[in-house]
């Protein structure tokens, strides 16, 4: 396999988050933003969405029209969707801030989940650095099937969603970008939109609540809205609070203004373990890694651009000499910056050309109902035409909405079961379940 050093991954991982936390603060500062419980109480009240997926529109205003940052980033309201501060973490910190974890909500969130059978991994601690600490884990047996140490993506554990880290169809790029939506992405997605390609987007919560437009467009668009995370920390060494309520409130933002609620998603840095997937998978949600990085994060701050742009070039020749004849791959790349936004649309027209299908993990995936909401669903992979995927069909005339209506006898994940990938684990709790089937409304 084509992976990344796991030592790179972890050294770098301080030096990642100071380059987002910096982006997300530059994107501030320029839009002057500011054991199993036996109650029988009824699902957390949670708010339902004014957003009707199937009909979402977005104004011709400055901010979703512009290709200059300074006015993209600029901050607006959304007429019809409310956002009290009082109801959310704080942007950008734990999810347990802002006494989320002491709110009725999460209170009966956290106690609906049975921890009892939750796997025994430690929290694990932080360097100095910022980096991950593995001293003293057994790296050999891999007893918690810690990604972050052994790459492991088959839990050990029982009742917990595997992993998907790899496109099952054939000469397939698995295109994925992290840490959006970004305010100044109006270029990108207007790129994504000519070349008629679909994304599986990994949004950060606070991005969502802060740039709403940008996340409505993102399923308008027709891409695969997932979650990744409120404030993008190294999960494995939060609290059990603090994982659920990273993946929870994130899960709740994207439902309130896209009216979605996304059933996939992505760890920061990948840092995954069978702790933190029981805890994702009470929420019903299953993670998805990559067998390809990058790096381009680090284009022009850690790394020189010319190395991020000699990866690009080594990854586009394996789409032509046989290194994915059998299966796909899954590409990590990121939403975070002008730069890795300008790389995308330098380098997308030669992936196409390289590889027989370039798409979104969903679509790679034969996964056609990545979210709670059943009428919301994907495109099966060869119902669309090759290097394009989510909701092809559906997109039609340019900005048409990129989803479906579900059809009955909607087509079953297939291929991606080969490898467990899609052999989701029901949630342990039924109280969680349904406190998301709330969103679902």
């Amino acid at each position: 396999m084509y992976w990344k050093s796991v030592v790179a991954i972890t050294t770098l991982a301080a030096a990642v988050q100071a380059v987002e936390k910096k982006a997300a603060s530059s994107a501030a500062k320029s839009s002057s933003a500011a054991p199993k419980s036996t109650a029988a109480a009824a699902a957390p009240s949670t708010p339902s969405s004014a957003t009707n997926p199937l009909a979402i529109t977005i104004p011709s205003i400055p901010q979703t029209t512009s290709y200059d940052p300074t006015v993209e980033c600029q901050s607006y309201t959304v007429p019809g969707l409310t956002i009290d501060p009082k109801e959310w973490p704080t942007i950008w910190e734990t999810a347990t801030s802002n006494g989320m974890n002491t709110s009725a909500e999460f209170t009966q969130l956290y106690n609906s989940i049975d921890w009892t059978k939750a796997p025994a991994a430690p929290v694990r601690k932080a360097t100095a650095a910022g980096g991950l600490d593995f001293a003293g884990y057994d790296a050999n047996n891999d007893p918690d099937c810690w990604w972050s140490s052994s790459l492991c993506t088959i839990p050990k554990a029982k009742d917990v969603n595997a992993d998907i880290y790899r496109c099952e169809e054939p000469e397939t790029w698995g295109l994925t970008y992290d840490d959006g939506p970004n305010c100044s992405h109006n270029a990108f997605m207007d790129f994504l939109q000519q070349q008629n390609l679909k994304a599986s987007m990994f949004y950060i919560g606070s991005n969502v609540l802060d740039w709403p437009y940008g996340a409505m467009r993102g399923l308008k668009d027709g891409h695969h809205i997932a979650d990744h995370t409120w404030s993008h920390q190294l999960m494995t060494t939060l609290t059990n609070q603090e994982v659920l309520a990273e993946l929870y409130y994130t899960q709740k933002a994207i439902k309130l203004v896209t009216g979605v609620t996304p059933k996939y998603w992505r760890p920061a840095f990948g840092d995954v373990d069978d702790r933190v997937r029981y805890i994702a998978t009470q929420l019903n949600l299953t993670a998805v890694i990559w067998n390809l990085d990058t790096d381009d994060w680090a284009a022009g701050n850690s790394v020189p651009e010319n190395t991020v742009e000699q990866t690009y070039q080594d990854f586009i020749t394996m789409g032509t000499n046989g290194t994915f004849a059998t299966s796909g791959n899954i590409v990590l790349t990121h939403e975070i910056d002008n730069t890795t936004m300008a790389l995308a649309m330098k380098y997308l027209p030669q992936i196409k050309q390289a590889y027989k299908n370039v798409l979104d993990v969903a679509t790679c995936n034969n996964i056609t109902q990545p979210y709670m909401e059943s009428a919301v669903t994907v495109t099966p992979f060869g119902a669309a035409n090759a290097s394009t995927s989510a909701g092809a069909a559906a997109s039609g005339a340019s900005g048409a909405s990129g989803v479906a209506p579900a059809a009955s006898g909607s087509a079953a994940p297939s291929s991606s079961a080969k490898s467990g990938a899609s052999s989701l684990t029901a949630p342990a709790s039924l109280l969680a379940l349904v406190a998301l089937a709330v969103f679902a409304q």
